[in-house]
């Protein structure tokens, strides 16, 4: 297989998209198939002639339907089938990257392979049943390294795809367990107001010659019956194949949040049946609350463990968790001490009325403050994080910022490329050129010196094996700031040639100014010195680059360019990519308002879920609130 990104059109709507041009041969897959529309779709494209699979997303965005022409490079091939599903390949890549499949044999003809193309050759191979395929291949990693060749084997594939739904799991898992834990207040909640019904019976049963200890287990029996038809009913709502972790999770939770609130039945006297008592003990005096709380803070330390499988993050969201319950609690208290202290009587009978029932006796008003509160909390947060990541996302929408990059433009076709862009009233914001060259020597130090030095000593083999794209000027642009040094150019000491390179990537990498640098640009050694340090931001939408020329060195270098600017409109956009692409297929556009629209797309799926389970916790809130309200009217 051999893909690239390219461009391709769509002659019955004149339309045009960046797409991963994947030219095929052979009988891959070897697991699985190309699943298409129609199901023949795979073995016509495989029989020969110009012929091509599409991408569904693809077909969808440009009402494209099977027999159509689409046009990759200067060759039209016909559409056999519309791609569904192609193994190894995840929904996310056909969305952000849909792929089109055209055979092997009329890649030459499309043109777009050529000199300073960008192109990655796959071969994928079977061996037999029971070949153990990773130390069949370790003899050549190390050659395969310096060539630049990579291998990947199934178990890698799965390590890969493990390490993947393993952290999705551990984020959802995360926000469940976030749910839980504001469930198991609504259970404290629940379990207080339950014991507080009960004061009399205990001094009923107490009078009777009932120990203290049975007493409590009397009622711990009752919970422990209530914990188990609750987390029995939860789980079967919530899966029918894999319940017995919820069922164990949920009655430990019931169990360990309802004993704060119950063990004050240890400490109701027979008299309780002459006088009512609260049962209120001192925190500070009565060691066993205090061993259940640190329990309940085990617990939460222990599940954010597992899930997170570091122990300061698990610090971290413990102590988030604690210093949230107590400030809801601390507001809660504020709150009743202040309408206590300051209830104005003037206020009518039902402001008052209700304004007092914050404090009245058996109220809830902290266990619901904590609830509703930490349901809001974790909503907004939910809110805040999408909303900056969306804004971070959505440059092309900001005044100013450019929304189109034009690139693999050759210096023959560059004026005609700028013409066209400015002929549409449109702002050439960058016009960049880029160089390709790789790294020989750093400091006297060549690729064959360095792999014998010790690994203290020596460079990473990334440098000398990479291959670097640079630009040249002598000023900085919005997205760079000078750390160090200075930009000295060319001719200002000598005929020596001062490159600057981003901060991390030089730092990182043990250089330091001052150090030689000899860069082979097309086999033409260059030498020079690291003049300054820049810090990038990598994340603005413009040309960035590790090392930085200065102007008079690689002008007449073979190199290619981007042009960056900014279109008005979506119709604005995509007359101008596709008149571009039919004159000059080799040339690649990115339309970032199409990106912006994808992201917020998935975000908006992913932020939906967590909506959703937030949802439970304001709802069990409610239910608190709901509940309160019944137990002060049988009261009254």
């Amino acid at each position: 297989e051999v893909n690239f990104a390219s461009m391709v059109a769509f002659p019955k709507t004149d339309a045009s998209r960046l797409t991963q041009v994947r030219a095929l041969e052979g009988d891959f897959p070897f697991y699985g198939k190309l699943e298409t529309i129609p199901a023949e779709g795979d073995a016509d494209f495989r029989s020969g002639g110009k012929k091509a699979l599409v991408e569904k997303t693809l077909m969808a965005q440009f009402d494209a339907q099977v027999g159509d022409s689409i046009k990759v490079g200067a060759v039209m091939f016909r559409i056999v089938g519309e791609l569904q599903k192609v193994p190894g390949q995840t929904g996310i890549t056909a969305t952000v990257a849909p792929a089109v499949y055209i055979t092997m044999a009329y890649l030459e003809e499309t043109g777009l392979v050529q000199y300073g193309s960008r192109v990655e050759y796959n071969r994928y191979l079977q061996f037999a049943s029971g070949t153990n395929v990773e130390e069949l291949i370790k003899p050549y990693e190390d050659q395969w390294e310096m060539d630049r060749v990579d291998a990947d084997t199934v178990e890698d594939r799965k390590r890969s795809t493990g390490r993947s739904f393993g952290n999705l799991s551990n984020f959802l898992s995360l926000v469940a367990f976030i749910a839980l834990l504001l469930g198991c207040v609504g259970v404290a909640s629940a379990v207080n107001v339950f014991v507080k019904e009960k004061l009399a019976s205990v001094a009923v049963l107490r009078c009777l010659g009932v120990a203290s200890l049975d007493v409590l287990l009397i009622y711990l029996v009752e919970i422990v019956i209530m914990g188990l038809f609750g987390a029995l009913i939860g789980s079967v709502l919530g899966t029918l194949l894999q319940f017995i972790l919820p069922v164990v999770t949920g009655l430990f939770v019931s169990v360990l949040f309802a004993l704060l609130p119950l063990l004050k039945v240890r400490n109701v006297s027979p008299m309780a049946t002459l006088r009512p008592e609260t049962a209120d003990s001192t925190l500070l005096k009565d060691p066993a609350r205090w061993a259940v709380i640190v329990g309940i803070l085990l617990f939460i330390f222990g599940f954010s463990y597992f899930l997170l499988k570091q122990v300061t993050w698990a610090l971290g969201f413990t102590g988030f968790v604690l210093v949230a319950f107590g400030a809801l609690w601390g507001v809660g208290k504020l709150i009743m001490w202040a309408v206590r202290r300051f209830l104005p009587i003037s206020l009518s009978y039902p402001w008052r009325q209700a304004l007092a029932n914050l404090y009245r006796p058996n109220n809830q008003t902290i266990s619901l403050i904590a609830t509703i509160g930490l349901g809001t909390a974790m909503i907004s947060t939910l809110f805040f994080l999408q909303n900056q990541l969306l804004e971070e996302a959505k440059f092309a929408d900001k005044e100013d910022q450019p929304n189109m990059l034009m690139f693999d433009i050759q210096t023959p076709q560059l004026a005609d490329v700028k013409a066209k862009v400015t002929d549409r009233k449109m702002r050439i914001i960058q016009e960049v050129p880029i160089v390709t060259m790789q790294l020989n020597e750093i400091n006297g130090i060549d690729k064959k010196e360095n792999e014998e030095l010790p690994d203290e000593e020596n460079y990473s083999r990334w440098l000398y094996n990479r291959e670097f794209r640079v630009t040249y000027r002598d000023t900085l642009i919005k997205s760079e700031t000078l750390t160090s040094g200075e930009l000295i150019p060319l001719g200002a000491r000598g005929d020596s040639i001062f490159v600057s390179l981003e901060k991390g990537f030089g730092e990182g990498n043990g250089m330091k100014i001052g150090d030689e640098l000899i860069f082979n640009v097309q086999g033409r050694p260059i030498k020079t010195y690291i003049g300054s340090f820049r810090d990038v931001k990598f994340n603005q939408v413009s040309t960035n680059f590790l090392v930085l020329f200065p102007s008079g060195v690689l002008e007449q270098a073979p190199k290619f360019h981007v042009i960056i600017t900014k279109t008005q409109n979506d119709r604005q956009a995509a007359d101008v990519q596709s008149e571009i692409v039919r004159e000059f297929p080799n040339i690649s556009i990115i339309n970032l308002g199409t990106i912006v629209e994808t992201l917020e797309d998935i975000l908006g799926k992913i932020s939906f879920v967590i909506q959703f389970m937030a949802f439970f916790s304001i709802a069990t809130g409610i239910l608190v609130l709901i509940s309160s309200l019944i137990i002060s009217k049988y009261q009254r």
